[in-house]
């Protein structure tokens, strides 16, 4: 997940019926964060992203494929071998 850069303490605040956290403006500003946010948890902890910011276009993905040189031409073999 990388080097910790910085350790900040937030309260846990009311909301309904639920728990949350106020996230510092400075912060959403720093990493871009506006409408929604995905949570990735494991062992380690709980990691914070963009929701959008990192989701490749189905454009995007084909061309950085394209750009591995991968060779794909096993696929249709690969995928008729009868396994679901």
């Amino acid at each position: 997940m990388g080097n910790v850069t910085a350790v900040r303490e937030l309260k846990l605040i009311d909301i309904g019926n639920s728990r949350g956290i106020r996230l510092p403006k400075v912060m959403l500003k720093k990493y871009g964060w506006s409408d929604s946010l995905v949570v990735e948890e494991s062992d380690d902890g709980v990691f914070l992203r963009g929701g959008t910011a990192n989701k490749l276009s189905w454009e995007d993905t084909y061309r950085a494929m394209a750009a591995e040189g991968e060779d794909w031409s096993d696929l249709d073999a690969t995928v008729a071998d009868g396994l679901d």
